[in-house]
């Protein structure tokens, strides 16, 4: 009979440790899977980023990455223009005649394609003695390519648009849509680029804005070294740049190229 009620005792016990035991792993298991979940980043997350009639985008609102430039030289009352081409030309030639008749050097992103179908307005802008810069070959968002994509994206660019202007695109490329990370970044510095963001993007692309928005929006954010995002191929740049070249003017702002607003 003693037998019999030690073996009992020893089946609740062993049963009782059992308990325990999966009662402590939950435990211990749920506050973890708590914290696997905290920094799981968000997937299939669309990038909400606004878009031109054209079909290219642009972010308003800069990030900061390191090794990027997104600001000139904050010492000197001057602000830099920066014009992307990727689609139209709507624009071009009144961006080339406002800047010979203010006797300016102005800075412009091209993709490889659009130089391909504008060689000549390409030929034209580096004659003229502004920079041309790479904005890549067919203007992807760069995050979702592989390593030797983005290579491929810079060369080709850089193959096209040196080919008619007889000098490189290199050290600098805009992000198309403004679309990067610290990795593409990583990447195109090795293969001899710095990314150049900007401090405003003027919206000139984007469906609806009027042309008094677009000056309102450049006067608003004026500050020290501002590189201000442009486009050659909507219709409001071309016929509000005198108005806001001599406005810049008047206020004792010099405008200048990437080049020498960096420095």
């Amino acid at each position: 009979m003693s037998s019999r009620k030690s073996s009992i005792i020893i089946i609740l016990v062993f049963t009782a440790i059992i308990l325990l035991a999966g009662i402590f792993y939950w435990l211990a298991k749920e506050p973890f899977k708590e914290i696997i979940y905290s920094i799981q980043p968000a997937v299939n997350q669309p990038s909400k980023l606004p878009e031109s009639e054209n079909n290219i985008q642009a972010t308003s609102t800069p990030i900061v990455i390191k090794g990027e430039i997104s600001r000139g030289n904050q010492n000197k009352k001057q602000i830099i223009f920066t014009f992307d081409m990727g689609a139209g030309i709507s624009s071009a030639q009144k961006i080339l005649e406002t800047a010979k008749n203010h006797n300016l050097k102005l800075t412009f992103f091209s993709t490889g394609q659009f130089a391909q179908k504008n060689p000549d307005l390409i030929r034209q802008i580096a004659a003229w003695g502004h920079e041309i810069f790479n904005h890549t070959y067919s203007h992807p968002h760069l995050p979702q390519l592989t390593d030797e994509q983005i290579k491929e994206e810079l060369d080709r660019a850089e193959e096209t648009i040196s080919a008619l202007t007889g000098t490189t695109t290199k050290p600098f490329f805009r992000p198309p849509y403004g679309d990067r990370t610290a990795h593409v970044l990583e990447i195109a510095k090795q293969n001899g680029y710095q990314s150049v963001y900007w401090t405003t993007d003027a919206l000139d692309w984007e469906k609806g804005k009027t042309a008094d928005e677009v000056k309102q929006r450049i006067y608003s954010n004026l500050k020290n070294g501002a590189i201000i995002l442009m486009h050659v191929g909507d219709d409001i740049t071309g016929s509000i740049l005198d108005e806001i070249f001599t406005y810049l003017e008047n206020q004792g702002y010099k405008i200048v190229s990437l080049a020498d607003g960096i420095k």
